[in-house]
């Protein structure tokens, strides 16, 4: 008796097309418009973050040896929150806005209308594969809109549990998963959507907006950049180094869009930072922090490879401080820190996106805006001081996605701010 093989579905370019149609024709008949439709996919998000925590935790952890607490926190709690919010705002961002009329066309009345645009595309990364992907979600459907999520395949397990929970919780008839890899998200890429909401690096960025451009698709990118700390002499660097700590390494090992990617400071102050980030580092992670099990893991051996030639550069590596310790097998480096290295080093011109810190010192702080200023726009940038004069001045000269003054990372979780 011969053997059956499964068929394999291909997804290709005419399953997209067909998929994309048939999301269109849903949202044509009008079920997203409504406060009832959008609410309730949006209170099924909530009952799925609440009912499957653990298979959630369990994926990350399988993903990216995410400790528990910070998979909680900085994953589903914030998805949590967002969505609550939602919830909460909904009728007020549905109600039409009036606005006033002139004289001249009295006696009429105008009011504002936000009107769902259609079939919204997401893709999204593997660093916060659970976060990042469901929160752009929950915006697409609470503006009235289907929505197809394309989960990065580099975060595997929590790809594909949550194809598994979309089918499971939402309405499949306007909210989709797609799973795969390049040849899948090039396949979607070919299709019109009427918006794309893409995270991640600046190369695929690119690739994104160009087959948007082909279509006048509206974009969404957030591609990260190289997010400095400045840290002045006024501040107490205890207190500093613990909220560096926290923000770098407690923040997937650094795999994170605004984690800190490298410091400037004076060499004195730079001296006595290293100092109080080893004490600080054995706090957090005890003295073996390579095997510390409340460190995550690099998400796979060509990021370990890309981060190891980072370290190895002739110009940089002997300037190593604290750390180094690489474990290829179980895909670990410890937390390191670098003093003084050269401007012009790998290290200081890509991101990092790892356990890496490496310090740029400077003769004076306030130069240190001017080498912020001399690269691309950083996502973040952060600032530890007590001299009012010193903050307006770090306001005021440097551009950035998000200023954040005496610690780092805690701007993002404000549900207040428009990002």
């Amino acid at each position: 008796m011969g053997s059956v093989e499964k068929e394999t579905k291909v997804f290709d370019s005419e399953a997209a097309s067909s998929m994309v149609k048939e999301l269109r024709d849903e949202f044509m008949s009008g079920k997203t418009r409504s406060y009832e439709w959008r609410v309730t996919q949006l209170k099924n998000i909530l009952k799925m973050s609440e009912d499957r925590e653990q298979d959630i935790v369990k994926a990350l952890h399988s993903d990216l040896a995410k400790p528990e607490f910070e998979s909680s926190i900085y994953e589903i709690s914030m998805l949590k929150n967002a969505c609550t919010l939602a919830i909460k705002k909904l009728k007020q961002w549905m109600k039409p806005e009036k606005v006033k009329t002139s004289l001249t066309s009295f006696p009429s009345s105008a009011e504002i209308v936000s009107e769902p645009l259609g079939v919204v595309l997401v893709i999204s990364p593997w660093n916060y594969p659970f976060l990042l992907s469901i929160d752009p979600v929950v915006g697409a459907i609470a503006s009235g809109n289907a929505v197809v999520l394309k989960p990065s395949e580099i975060a595997s397990a929590t790809s594909s549990l949550l194809a598994k929970l979309v089918r499971e919780y939402l309405d499949n008839s306007l909210i989709r998963v797609v799973e795969g890899a390049a040849a899948e998200t090039s396949a979607l890429l070919e299709q019109k959507w009427d918006k794309i909401c893409y995270t991640g690096n600046g190369r695929v960025g690119r690739i994104v907006m160009a087959a948007a451009a082909k279509h006048l698709t509206p974009v969404l990118l957030e591609l990260g950049g190289k997010c400095p700390a400045v840290v002045d002499s006024s501040i107490n660097l205890k207190v500093a180094a613990r909220r560096i700590v926290a923000g770098k390494w407690g923040c997937n090992s650094g795999q994170t869009c605004v984690a800190v990617d490298y410091i400037l400071a004076t060499k004195d102050v730079a001296l006595k930072l290293v100092d109080a980030l080893k004490h600080e580092l054995e706090g957090f992670y005890g003295k073996n922090q390579l095997e510390s099990k409340d460190l995550s893991r690099i998400v796979n051996s060509n990021h370990f490879a890309r981060l190891t030639k980072l370290l190895d550069e002739d110009k940089v590596s002997g300037k190593i401080v604290h750390g180094g310790e690489r474990d290829k097998a179980n895909l670990k480096i410890a937390p390191t820190i670098l003093l003084d290295v050269p401007q012009d080093s790998l290290i200081m011109n890509e991101e990092i996106f790892g356990p890496l810190l490496p310090i740029f010192t400077v003769e004076k702080v306030e130069n240190s805006f001017d080498v912020i200023n001399s690269g691309t726009k950083p996502l973040a940038a952060y600032l530890f001081t007590d001299n009012k004069k010193l903050k307006e001045q770090f306001v005021m000269a440097v551009s950035a996605g998000g200023l954040l003054i005496n610690d780092t990372v805690m701007h993002v979780i404000l549900l207040s701010f428009n990002f």
